[in-house]
């Protein structure tokens, strides 16, 4: 059975940083690209960034370019999304998800998705 379980979330300034980390078990992590969403209440979910199996590829949306930054650890199984200069827009919900196959792309469909962290920007 595949779990997707993220971690990191929580409440931070606007101007401050938070690493949400996302640990995925039951599948060959390495064979898998990996993407972060966020979806507020209400609103459709978006994507923000994703990679591929190597982490030779990423992708980011235009609002999160030069301040967010994904990586993954094939060897720890887990999946990082490092947030800078936070601003208030950037509160939401975060969800991982896992797809087979060697190439991520925002917009495609993932198999496997997490329950989600909640980040929250104050300004």
């Amino acid at each position: 059975q595949v779990q997707v379980v993220e971690s990191g979330g929580g409440l931070v300034q606007a101007g401050g940083s938070l690493r949400l980390s996302c640990t995925v078990s039951g599948l060959i992590f390495g064979a898998n690209a990996l993407g972060w969403f966020r979806q507020a209440p209400g609103k459709k979910r978006g994507g923000v960034s994703c990679i591929n199996t190597s982490g030779r590829s990423t992708y980011y949306a235009d609002s999160v370019k030069g301040r967010f930054a994904i990586s993954r650890d094939n060897a720890k199984s887990t999946l990082y999304l490092e947030m800078n200069n936070l601003n208030p827009e950037d509160t939401d919900l975060y969800y991982c998800a896992a797809d087979p196959g060697w190439a991520c792309r925002l917009d495609m469909e993932y198999d496997y998705w997490g329950q989600g962290t909640q980040v929250t920007v104050s300004s």
